[in-house]
């Protein structure tokens, strides 16, 4: 008996699959066409609309001094110690320390005005009501008047000191740490001794096209008193309850004046000749009144950091207890000073002098 067999499938004509399959391809290729092109280059931005030049009057380093310091002697590296009084940085000759009034300046009472502190941090003289400038300082600065200021960049300057109170003489560390960013600043100094410990001054603010414009300044040793520049009120206040005093345009206080007086002399080197004068707005931690710094001379100075040649400015008493205030200012840094000196007018004297430049 035979078994039926499944019955095959017709093969499909040649012709016909041949054409099927070029219409598959056809299809393809017209679909390929229409779509938008994923990969490839990626179009070049277009140019950005130049921004307008604009000239400036301020100039801002945006590095630290390094490399234009006076020359000094390489230290060897030491570990580094905890304890402050066990540094050799704040280790001074015992024989000027072992009597407190032998250095009274620099650890006085806050309420003593009197005391020295440092030249590159206080300038003092007895309490007294705010000084109301002349109306001349008052007046702002014609129009199209420009004052030309180069700014230092961040840096850590360390002093020696030397100097005589009451018949005695001493010795003490003090440290300057210069912090800016192009918009803004702060700036504290720090004197140093064993057995006395420290006392410090503080001023932060913002960099204008004038220059310097601290917001606060704060002096403390064993309590604070503070300034507050109000420009928005036109005053600047004071912690000690001491009555306000005007805020003018270009005020600084004790600390900042410095730095403000060696930006323009960075800026504008010609314009401060030997016997030429420059008068800043300044206020302190109760007070307010106008320095003014005669240009002295050219000197070359050998310092602890090693020899380097200076411009002096020097502030002459105006009063019977002020002060005689001596500044030397670097070119070679940027018109960072590298000495100051106080003497009082019964010769009492503090002595500072650039032994070490840092990176802040």
């Amino acid at each position: 008996m035979n078994t039926p067999t499944a019955r095959q499938a017709p093969a499909l004509p040649a012709r016909p699959l041949i054409a099927l399959t070029l219409l598959v391809v056809l299809a393809h290729v017209l679909l390929l066409q229409a779509a938008p092109l994923a990969w490839g280059p990626v179009p070049e931005p277009q140019a950005a609309t130049p921004r307008p030049f604009l000239t400036r009057t301020l100039e801002i380093k945006p590095a630290p001094v390094m490399a234009s310091a006076p020359a000094a002697t390489p230290a060897r590296p030491r570990p580094v110690r905890r304890r402050a009084p066990d540094s050799q940085e704040n280790r001074a000759p015992a024989p000027d320390l072992m009597t407190p009034t032998a250095i009274e300046s620099i650890a006085s009472p806050a309420g003593d005005s009197t005391a020295l502190v440092g030249p590159l941090a206080e300038i003092s003289a007895p309490p007294s009501e705010p000084v109301a400038p002349t109306a001349a300082e008052a007046a702002p600065p014609p129009p199209g008047a420009s004052t030309a200021l180069t700014i230092p960049g961040s840096v850590r300057l360390k002093y020696a000191m030397t100097g005589r109170s009451k018949n005695m003489d001493y010795s003490a560390f003090a440290q300057l740490d210069w912090l800016q960013d192009g918009q803004t600043y702060d700036a504290k100094m720090v004197v140093s001794a064993l057995f006395l410990g420290s006392r410090s001054m503080t001023s932060s603010g913002r960099i204008t096209a004038d220059g310097l414009a601290p917001t606060r300044f704060l002096d403390k040793a064993r309590s604070e008193r503070a300034a507050h520049f109000q420009a928005d009120q036109g005053k600047i206040s004071f912690s000690a309850n001491t009555p306000d005093a005007p805020w003018l345009r270009g005020a600084q206080d004790r600390l900042s004046v410095f730095l403000q007086l060696g930006s323009l002399l960075a800026g504008a080197p010609a314009s401060y000749p030997v016997g030429a004068s420059v008068s800043l707005y300044t206020a302190g931690p109760r007070e307010a009144d106008t320095w003014t710094f005669m240009v002295e001379s050219e000197e070359t100075l050998r310092l602890p950091a090693g020899e380097a040649a200076t411009l002096k400015l020097t502030r002459k008493p105006q009063r019977d207890y002020d002060q005689t205030v001596e500044i030397w200012f670097a070119p070679s840094m940027d018109y960072l000073p590298v000495r100051s000196r106080i003497t009082q007018q019964n010769g009492d004297f503090i002595d500072q002098q650039l032994r070490v430049v840092e990176k802040p």
